[in-house]
């Protein structure tokens, strides 16, 4: 995965199949690695830290399966996904050249980004724990979803975060504070307060 595209939720990878994989390959994949989590879990001791993990990667699991084995949503994903890319990149060129439109740029990736991850982290991972298809193979359920809830906008936020941390923001500087003047200033304002 390039810089670029670090955030971006990619489910083609997090299955670990091609883009061209159909929904058969998919579910078979989704199948076997669920089945792998599972027998990893009831090897270790559950923890706290454990259980956020496990859960997570359940819900990412869960989502690609569904995302991926319908051909609309998959395109549909995709193509948000690749749009997104594109427009960050439009918008660190126009930065990078001193657009004026830059800013507008700006305003239009950040909710689309946003509109991307909430789409497609919880709300999708969330559908996902309610499909027939995904409960039967990992068994989600009920408090699986209650759990998943804080998780799913925790992670969310977190490649939010990883997204933000590389974009092409104003450099913000370090404000220089004359602490002499604020003090005569503070003094003047006390001294003339009734």
């Amino acid at each position: 995965m390039s810089l670029s595209e670090e955030g971006y939720v990619n489910y083609f990878e997090i299955l670990g199949v091609d883009e061209a994989a159909k929904p058969g390959d998919v579910r078979k994949e989704y199948r076997r690695r669920m089945k792998d989590l599972v027998a990893e879990i009831a090897r270790v001791e559950i923890t706290a830290e454990r259980r956020a993990h496990y859960l997570l990667e359940m819900a990412k699991l869960n989502a690609a399966l569904y995302v991926l084995r319908d051909a609309e949503l998959r395109d549909t994903y995709w193509e948000s996904r690749r749009q997104l890319i594109a427009l960050e990149e439009e918008w660190r060129t126009a930065c990078a050249e001193g657009a004026d439109r830059s800013d507008a740029l700006r305003r239009q990736y950040d909710g689309k980004i946003r509109d991307f991850l909430g789409k497609y982290i919880e709300e999708a991972m969330l559908a996902a724990g309610r499909d027939k298809e995904v409960v039967e193979n990992s068994h989600w359920d009920e408090a699986h979803e209650r759990h998943a809830s804080r998780i799913l906008r925790y992670y969310r936020q977190n490649l939010y975060q990883q997204i933000l941390e590389r974009l092409p923001f104003s450099e913000v500087t370090t404000p220089c504070i004359e602490w002499d003047e604020r003090a005569r200033t503070v003094s003047e304002l006390l001294a003339a307060a009734p």
